[in-house]
């Protein structure tokens, strides 16, 4: 991994970055190996009640999908289609 995760330090506490980073950690995961889908929305949840703005979770995934080439929406968009106890994986 040589790029770095989008977070606003300005107005996130500790505990907020920590599991933002989760989130952008698990959509690695998926593109990497899989990830059990019901950890992935638990950690998106989270994202959500950090980042409850539609706009900036599309500014905040877009940098990350620009430095890592994983997109968030896709990753979270298969979770929600497959059934509780799957596992996600993003690999072709």
């Amino acid at each position: 991994m040589s790029y770095s995760y989008p977070i606003d330090e300005t107005y996130w506490s500790k505990e907020e970055i920590i599991d933002v980073v989760n989130f952008y950690s698990m959509v690695e995961q998926a593109y990497e190996k899989s990830v059990s889908r019901d950890d992935l929305l638990l950690a998106y949840t989270r994202f959500k009640q950090i980042v409850p703005s539609k706009s900036e979770e599309k500014k905040l995934c877009g940098e990350f999908e620009k430095e890592s080439g994983y997109s968030c929406y896709h990753t979270v968009k298969k979770a929600k289609a497959l059934a509780q106890g799957d596992r996600v994986s993003m690999k072709q």
